[in-house]
């Protein structure tokens, strides 16, 4: 699995469950670890508007999991939607 800041290539990418994605049905904003986590918030701004919410809670979801801590107030505002 990635670690740190690695980017994660085609076949890992390939690996990873649909669960480990902020958009799963897209295969968008993978989040294995939390470097991948943060990645996905400070990307939050470039997501579809009718998956904001959505990726939003799983951005949460899954910073809760790997103790990660979200500062943005644009991801936890989504999150409430």
């Amino acid at each position: 699995m990635a670690t740190g800041s690695h980017r994660l290539d085609a076949a890992e990418r390939r690996e990873l469950s649909d669960s480990d994605f902020g958009i799963p049905e897209a295969r968008e904003y993978p989040m294995p670890d939390a470097a991948h986590v943060r990645a996905a918030e400070a990307y939050f701004r470039y997501a579809p508007e009718d998956k904001k919410a959505q990726l939003a809670r799983r951005i949460l979801k899954k910073a809760d999991e790997f103790g990660v801590h979200v500062r943005s107030d644009t991801v936890l505002s989504w999150a409430e939607k």
